[in-house]
């Protein structure tokens, strides 16, 4: 085997880095890395997203009160999710108009990665997602002010039934479970996704 970075005729002969704590490498790029390395790269950035996220709202929350920071979040969010779900589809050629489609989107969006979450599919106009522990539940029943209940029971709802809208705005979604939640239990909030032909 030849040193990393040696030419053979007119090949490079590389390996895939499981990190970059190796030498500088001017012609780095995420290309040059390990899949399991991209994986938790795509978890982190999911994490911060939702840490963004959150960050920005409480400090609007801050400066101009919870009912200018939920507009805005409101607002930002409605455009947010219609790019996202496009960029989702498209890069997956994820396309369709029933329950099954829905989910399959779902599972594929960056945001999701930080979620525990189930997707039980009763039939391609049917599933039931589950969320358990949502960290921004977690943090927002920390936090004791109750907002959980204006981002999950307004926000959480609208991104729900836009993602549905997206392929078929015949799909219904019903809110099973909302917080506040049961003490003990581990469900966030759980949603039923149906679509009757």
């Amino acid at each position: 085997m030849l040193p990393l970075g040696a030419e053979t005729g007119a090949v490079r002969v590389t390996r895939l880095l499981k990190d970059y704590s190796g030498p500088f490498d001017p012609e780095f790029s995420h290309a040059k890395l390990e899949r399991e390395t991209l994986l938790e790269i795509l978890r982190e950035n999911s994490d911060y997203l939702r840490r963004l996220d959150g960050q920005w709202y409480v400090t609007v929350m801050q400066m101009c009160g919870n009912d200018v920071a939920f507009e805005c979040d409101v607002k930002i969010w409605e455009k947010f999710i219609l790019y996202e779900l496009k960029a989702t589809t498209d890069l997956l050629n994820i396309h369709g108009d029933d329950v099954v489609t829905v989910v399959k989107a779902m599972q594929a969006t960056p945001w999701m990665w930080i979620h525990d979450r189930t997707f039980e599919l009763k039939d391609q106009g049917h599933a039931v997602i589950t969320y358990r522990n949502c960290p921004t539940q977690v943090y927002l029943e920390n936090e004791g002010s109750g907002r959980e209940k204006q981002i999950c029971h307004v926000l959480e709802r609208r991104l729900f039934e836009m993602t549905a809208h997206y392929f078929n705005p015949r799909i219904e979604v019903t809110a099973l479970k909302l917080p506040p939640r049961e003490k003990g239990s581990s469900i966030s909030c759980q949603w039923e996704f149906k679509l009757e032909r």
